[in-house]
């Protein structure tokens, strides 16, 4: 069985501090994808690159402080970053793992809550990511070639993916844009949503607000996801989202597959 877990850490030296890498190690997860790390090649410590019994890989932001993914695997891996494209790639927005039949990608696509500019920049990556990930889709049919993209989306689909659907219809990350992209994504490209394959409940979300009581309400948004090719998303077996302790203002995600690396 293959664990695979994505979390949006908030700032990977936070997360360390409110017991991460002590969850982690009971956790014993084969891939970490990690989002939003917040740290300079420089600041890495020995422990955060080589926690544990992991291998660390990073895709930092050339702003400090600021965006930045990283995968951490057990089993030493051959990394890339980016998807060739400047505005974004500065940015750290994309890791991907090559293993020799599944590649495994953090992602952070960016967020568009903060101003009108920003969300304008949300439908750029958006419209540069397409194309990138039809390349993953025609290499799967071509050669076999799983891919998992892991990662903040920062989009819910559907309204059962956040509790205040109706006052969010007109707010980044539930545009009618952004829910369409997504419909594409599953319906034409061809990916699958593998928490919700397993997962038809209300009320399953990854990210809280950390205005109000919203956390302590579920109060969230389902925007936390493993996307897959066909092949791979049906060997899944079992998802969860852990909640019992905070990391950061997102919860892990896990999904156990049934495959071999």
């Amino acid at each position: 069985m293959l664990r695979i877990t994505s979390v949006n850490v908030n700032g990977i030296r936070s997360a360390v501090k409110k017991g991460f890498f002590e969850w982690l190690h009971a956790h014993q997860a084969d891939i970490v994808c990690l989002q939003e790390i917040k740290i300079s090649e420089p600041d890495l410590t020995q422990e955060l690159r080589q926690p544990l019994n992991y291998h660390g890989y990073f895709n930092h932001a050339e702003k400090k402080g600021y965006s930045g993914v990283g995968i951490y695997a057990k089993q030493a891996v051959e990394c890339l970053s980016g998807m060739e494209c400047d505005e974004f790639d500065r940015e750290g927005r994309l890791i991907r793992a090559d293993y020799p039949n599944l590649t495994v990608i953090s992602a952070y696509l960016p967020s568009g809550s903060s101003s009108p500019e920003r969300q304008e920049a949300k439908f750029r990556f958006l419209d540069k990511f397409g194309p990138w990930i039809d390349a993953m889709m025609t290499e799967h049919r071509e050669t076999g070639r799983e891919f998992i993209i892991c990662g903040d989306w920062n989009i819910a689909h559907k309204e059962i993916d956040l509790k205040n659907w109706k006052g969010n219809l007109k707010n980044s990350g539930f545009t009618p844009e952004e829910r369409a992209w997504m419909t594409h994504l599953f319906e034409q490209r061809g990916f699958v949503d593998v928490f919700r394959e397993l997962n038809q409940e209300p009320d399953q979300y990854t990210w809280w607000s950390n205005r109000g009581q919203a956390w302590a309400k579920n109060v969230g948004w389902r925007i936390d996801y493993h996307i897959a090719t066909p092949g791979i998303a049906a060997k899944a077996r079992q998802v969860s989202i852990y909640k019992d302790e905070r990391f950061s203002d997102h919860a892990p995600l896990t999904v156990d597959y049934e495959v071999s690396l």
